[in-house]
């Protein structure tokens, strides 16, 4: 009798302080999860991007970079792909009131663009409710 062999999911977890500095602790597990789970060139990009981006939105925008207030991340890796949430204190926002990145008044805007990314880059991009946490899934 074979057994069938149970998906294993791996959790992750970081406690960042509304800090810019700490986001070397991001890089870090980014890099760690990518080489560990053989994850391709194009899609470490791509995850470096969004999280980079998600972090420092919710300790600029979410936190008001106070550095008491903590950005948490977390990644839930299993065979197939990689689960990240970003969950800031603040007060959210609503991801569908953004002006839109592409239009024409606002394509020399110098801020703005940071959602529009995400949801181009990750094959999923999801906000709650309250609008100050995102989930950003990528297949590996």
């Amino acid at each position: 009798m074979q057994t069938a062999k149970v998906p294993t999911t791996e959790l992750y977890t970081l406690q960042l302080p509304s800090r810019p500095a700490s986001i070397i602790q991001l890089e870090s597990l980014i890099e760690n999860i990518a080489d560990k789970h053989q994850v391709a060139d194009d899609t470490f990009a791509n995850m470096m991007t969004c999280l980079s981006e998600a972090v420092i939105n919710a300790m600029v925008h979410g936190n008001q970079l106070d550095a008491d207030k903590l950005v948490i991340v977390n990644a839930e890796v299993d065979q197939r792909r990689i689960v990240w949430t970003v969950t800031d204190e603040g007060e959210g926002f609503n991801p569908n009131q953004l002006p839109d990145p592409t239009a024409p008044e606002n394509l020399e805007a110098l801020t703005g663009r940071g959602v529009f990314i995400m949801k181009q880059l990750a094959d999923q991009c999801i906000f709650n409710d309250r609008g100050n946490e995102i989930e950003l899934h990528f297949k590996i």
